[in-house]
């Protein structure tokens, strides 16, 4: 596959992972899963922002 396909899949699936982020900080009370929700979002951006600068 190509890097800017790629990493356009993982901006989509940070983008998901941002607004499940969002829903679960005012929906659910456990605030643990907020905080996986967003730690995972903000791995997959990162990985996309090593895939941009590394190749």
């Amino acid at each position: 596959m190509d890097t800017y396909r790629i990493r356009t899949i993982l901006n989509i699936v940070f983008l998901i992972g941002a607004v499940a982020s969002i829903i679960c900080y005012f929906a659910v009370d456990d605030w643990h899963v907020f905080f996986y929700v967003c730690s995972a979002s903000l791995f997959v951006k990162l990985v996309e922002f090593l895939l941009r600068f590394l190749f």
